[in-house]
């Protein structure tokens, strides 16, 4: 039995591109995906295809990418034409680009701008950010512990702040369960209370690959933390929901470390300069105070320091004058007031007053009683000159001279054409009454 023939690497691939070469079906292929994991490069644009099932690297030379009319960015849906061949050097299969043209926007990159209108319209973008303290104590980093951002924030934190503490929240920062992880880590470091500052990173990678920090539960744990957060998430060129969400958004893990620390060396070198200017102030200050102590130390007030209340002395004797004259004159004043007081006193004493309206009352009352009297006889007089007027104008006296009155049903009849012939009426008279009836009726004419 022969010994097969085995063949090397470079071998089978060169076999498998030669297939692929002569397949006439991959010489020209029409092709519709997603933009993934694309980062504009100098020359040829090296980037992946994709939809929801699979995924295909693509590599466009620098003259046609010249010809593209429009800014091809991550998430884009675009339709393309090209050939598929294998790249020998790592075995992998492409597509190669000759012509591309948009086709629309894929549903990650749609779904990335819907939530980021959405949150920016709830006001979680322009809400006002917390300051980062100058001088922590203790930095949590929310990241994968195998990653190279932890690496490079320590690195750079002890580098230029070794006196701070790092905490890590070892935490899944990429599949499915990584936002959930997230969240979780978020909020056991902020409720914990004891960090100055959170830094939530992760390396760079498609959109697929940050989409986690794309995810509206993680936007909004973010912006619920109390705790100020630092965002470095992907590459300078990649920008998640979380950076538009935290306090301060970093390039890279280091740069979100150099924002989280000061520099160690640079601050003790202000302390120290702070501590020269002080002291040299305090040193102008002592000469300054010593300058004005010997100048007050030379002056005539210790001198001859009997010159310091010569002038009060005499200030003093001049205001006891002042005092002596001002309390004669306010005693002289209230001696005049004294006596006017008593001067009129003596004029209103009431027994005078007292006799005098005695006087008063007694005329009063007589005139009082003079035109009672008149006043009763002047309506004494009216009332009989009432009652003779009031007599004359009395019916009674009208019927005593013959003078009569008719009623029917004791109502008075005051015209003809109230009766009727045969009707019973009543005639009243001064002395008495009649019953009489109607023999006829005559009008008189107008």
């Amino acid at each position: 039995m022969s010994q097969p023939e085995y063949l090397t690497v470079s071998a089978l691939t060169r076999y498998i591109k030669t297939k692929f070469d002569n397949d006439p079906y991959m010489k020209r292929v029409y092709l519709t995906g997603e933009i993934s994991n694309f980062r504009k490069r100098p020359n040829h644009q090296y980037f992946s295809l994709k939809d929801d099932h699979a995924k295909i690297s693509a590599v466009m030379f620098r003259g046609p990418f010249s010809r593209v009319k429009f800014d091809v960015q991550d998430g884009m849906k675009v339709l393309v034409v090209g050939y598929v061949s294998v790249y020998e050097a790592s075995g992998s299969y492409q597509i190669t680009i000759e012509h591309m043209e948009p086709d629309g926007i894929g549903a990650l990159y749609q779904a990335f701008e819907q939530l980021k209108e959405k949150l920016s319209k709830e006001g979680l973008f322009t809400a006002p950010k917390k300051p980062l303290p100058r001088f922590p104590k203790r930095i949590g980093v929310i990241t994968s512990p195998s990653g190279a951002v932890i690496r490079d924030i320590m690195t750079t934190i002890n580098r230029r702040y070794p006196i701070a503490q790092i905490i890590l929240y070892p935490t899944v920062v990429q599949g499915d369960q990584s936002a959930d992880d997230l969240v979780r880590n978020i909020k056991r470091a902020d409720e914990s209370g004891n960090f100055d500052t959170l830094i939530i990173g992760r390396g760079g990678g498609s959109i697929e690959d940050l989409w986690p920090f794309n995810e509206e539960k993680v936007a909004r744990a973010i912006f619920a933390c109390q705790t100020p957060v630092i965002s470095s998430v992907g590459h300078e060129t990649d920008t998640t929901i979380a950076d538009f969400v935290a306090d301060v958004r970093a390039a890279t893990p280091t740069a979100a470390a150099e924002l989280a620390v000061p520099v160690l060396s640079e601050e003790i070198m202000k302390i120290d300069q702070q501590k020269m200017r002080l002291m040299q102030a305090f040193a102008n200050q002592l000469k300054l105070k010593n300058q004005r102590l010997n100048r007050v130390q030379q002056s005539y007030v210790f001198a001859q320091p009997h010159r310091l209340y010569e002038a009060q002395s005499q200030k003093l004797d001049q205001l006891q004058q002042r005092l002596t004259s001002s309390m004669q004159a306010q005693l002289h004043q209230q001696e005049r007031r004294y006596q006017q007081l008593s001067q009129r006193l003596i004029q209103q004493n009431p027994s005078h007053r007292l006799q005098n309206e005695q006087q008063k009352l007694g005329y009063l009352t007589e005139s009082l009683q003079r035109q009672m009297q008149l006043l009763f006889q002047k309506k004494v007089q009216g009332f009989n000159q009432a009652l003779v007027s009031l007599d004359l104008l009395s019916p009674l006296k009208t019927m005593q001279r013959g003078f009569s009155y008719t009623t029917v049903d004791e109502q008075v009849v005051k015209s003809v054409v109230q009766l009727a012939p045969n009707q019973v009426i009543t005639v009243h008279y001064a002395d008495g009454t009649i019953q009489a009836q109607v023999q006829s009726i005559q009008k008189k004419e107008k």
